[in-house]
């Protein structure tokens, strides 16, 4: 499965907090990759066309994932028809135009999942991730929020929330906060190590105001 962050321009000079938001960026590709795509569960290996686009000198454009994602869809989406109502069908179908990129689509299919199975954290969790990666901010974090009223604890729910909350809204106190329920609710976090020395890196910057706008700061 392909795994991507968000992009950011960084123009003119550098201040030391925009220096230190790359690098949050960069650890943060290291840290999230295992929980900021799945609501449930680990990524996948990339599927043989994804393979193979990549075999082919570089990674495949969206156009092309998108082809990949439909053509992946067809079988579920021929199932879907004799079972419009199966929410995990409907879900793994999102889950499909997730793992290429397509999120607004995968956005479409977890919402109809969650029209049937209001109550799936996993599924919640992932809508809220496709959210941010469509540059939604707020959008993400009431899906988290919504998944750990589910599930109150719920891991990825918890990171998820801790890194839009930094990167989206340089609420620096609240994803803190929700890191730090991470730990307590979960002594045996397998990344507990790696989050524990994010946490040390964002405390540095504690005195940052919530909603700061500064250039090169994840909007």
């Amino acid at each position: 499965m392909a795994s991507s962050t968000k992009q950011q321009t960084i123009r003119e000079q550098w201040t030391s907090l925009q220096a230190y938001t790359l690098a949050v960026v960069c650890l943060l590709i290291g840290i999230a990759g295992g929980w900021f795509v799945r609501g449930s569960q680990s990524p996948s290996a990339p599927r043989p066309e994804t393979a193979n686009a990549l075999q082919g000198g570089g990674q495949p454009t969206l156009e092309q994932m998108k082809r990949m994602a439909d053509k992946q869809a067809e079988p579920l989406l021929a199932q879907l028809k004799a079972d419009p109502n199966n929410a995990e069908l409907l879900a793994n179908i999102g889950n499909v135009y997730y793992d290429t990129h397509q999120f607004q689509a995968a956005i479409d299919y977890y919402q109809r999942a969650l029209q049937i199975n209001p109550d799936n954290a996993s599924v919640r969790t992932d809508m809220g991730t496709a959210y941010w990666y469509s540059d939604n901010a707020d959008a993400a974090i009431a899906e988290f929020k919504r998944a750990l009223a589910y599930e109150p604890n719920k891991p990825n729910a918890l990171f998820n929330l801790g890194i839009v909350l930094w990167q989206g809204k340089v609420d620096v106190e609240g994803a803190l906060s929700t890191w730090q329920q991470l730990l307590d609710t979960n002594p045996k976090y397998e990344n507990k190590g790696k989050l524990l020395d994010l946490m040390a890196q964002v405390k540095k910057h504690s005195g940052i105001k919530p909603g700061t706008q500064a250039k090169g700061l994840p909007q």
